[in-house]
């Protein structure tokens, strides 16, 4: 098959090489450093990273650990969420943004998402505050900040944390309506966590994670946490985990963080021509999918592009069988997962992320996607519809 004369390849969702190829000297150049310096754990170039990372957010502590689902756990301990609190979240995520609730001790509390944004709906949060509840765990999903003026009035009414899971959203914005400035995902919390996973804007060469906060006392329990409870060697002040940032994975971060805001706007741009190419369809006016909305006081750094499809699962088969790869997120809400059964919700009980489960579908948005590539996935998509 041919596309506008040119042969049709295998359209990845993700192709990590592209972006690799433009700093791959720079990434073996940091890497020999740690090898020589054969300091692999934690140390200076740990402490560097953190450093531009806690610049780069504007903030006053980064603490690096394993990986993003440790950054959640080690910021719900170290702000002291413990056996039986409820921890208010969204359903409609990652695993790890509810599993971390239980792994020190908490309930998590499901409420609804908005669905345009995909993002906690916080008008549905106050309904569902107890005397039990400890902390709101907003997630910014996609690489667009929740609704974080209204998250944070309510925490304040109700004397309540406030922990973002900013795993998809390194970069992103929100404009904060009181001040008028921006800030940095992560940074309007009591803490905010980041994954560095591979495919993540900023992603590294395994797993990853990092933490931050302005509060002094919560970064220096965030740095015990991560090394067993230990600030001293063999001497332990709390129970904690091993959850130590990796120095090899510090550096590659460290050389890629440079680039991150301009590989944010690659992904921007891609996003906006897929905007300009679905709304010459007529796909979205006779309803058949729904475009990511984006909201003037929140910047998307589209870690996806996530649309709402018709028949979603047979326009993925559709898609594959062109050489198209997409990705589902999330095809099981939380509130339905086997393992948190015990907690009592049912099937129709968050209509909004069930119909999200069902519907929505990301396609490829990584920087330097071919225009001609971005053309012949929105044709598919049209032709797919057009058909029936």
């Amino acid at each position: 098959k041919k596309w506008k004369g040119e042969e049709v390849v295998k359209i990845d969702f993700v192709d990590l090489k592209a972006q690799f190829g433009e700093i791959r000297e720079e990434i073996f150049k940091a890497i020999e450093g740690v090898i020589d310096s054969q300091h692999f754990i934690l140390g200076p170039r740990v402490e560097e990273f953190e450093y531009n990372v806690a610049a780069y957010c504007q903030v006053k502590h980064a603490v690096g650990c394993a990986s993003g689902t440790d950054a959640l756990i080690i910021s719900l301990a170290a702000t002291g969420i413990g056996e039986g609190d409820e921890v208010i979240t969204t359903p409609f995520t990652f695993f790890s943004t509810a599993s971390s609730i239980t792994k020190v001790g908490g309930k998590p509390v499901f409420v609804d998402i908005e669905p345009a944004s995909f993002n906690i709906d916080p008008y549905r949060i106050e309904r569902a505050v107890t005397s039990r509840t400890k902390a709101v765990l907003p997630v910014h999903l996609f690489g667009q900040m929740a609704d974080m003026d209204a998250i944070l009035e309510i925490a304040k009414r109700r004397d309540l944390l406030v922990i973002e899971d900013a795993a998809q959203a390194l970069g992103s914005k929100y404009l904060v309506e009181k001040s008028g400035n921006w800030k940095k995902a992560g940074t309007l919390g009591t803490a905010g966590c980041f994954s560095f996973f591979p495919t993540k804007n900023l992603g590294g060469f395994g797993d990853g994670g990092m933490m931050v906060t302005d509060d002094d006392l919560l970064a220096g329990k965030m740095k015990l946490l991560r090394v067993h409870g230990s600030a001293k060697k063999y001497f332990h002040k709390m129970i904690g985990w091993n959850s130590r940032l990796d120095a090899i994975q510090a550096v590659v971060l460290d050389v890629k963080l440079k680039y991150l805001d301009r590989w944010s706007r690659e992904r921007r741009e891609n996003a906006d021509r897929y905007d300009a190419l679905f709304r010459q369809t007529g796909l979205i006016e006779d309803g058949f999918i729904t475009i990511p909305a984006r909201f003037q006081k929140s910047s998307h750094i589209f870690n996806q592009y996530t649309l709402m499809a018709k028949e979603r699962d047979q326009l993925r088969d559709h898609l594959g069988s062109k050489k198209i790869s997409t990705e589902i997120y999330y095809p099981i809400p939380l509130h339905l997962q086997e393992c948190f059964k015990y907690l009592g919700y049912r099937e129709n009980d968050f209509p909004n992320s069930e119909r999200a489960a069902h519907e929505a579908l990301s396609l490829p948005i990584y920087p330097r996607l071919p225009v001609q590539s971005q053309e012949m996935i929105v044709e598919t998509i049209s032709g797919f519809y057009r058909k029936k």
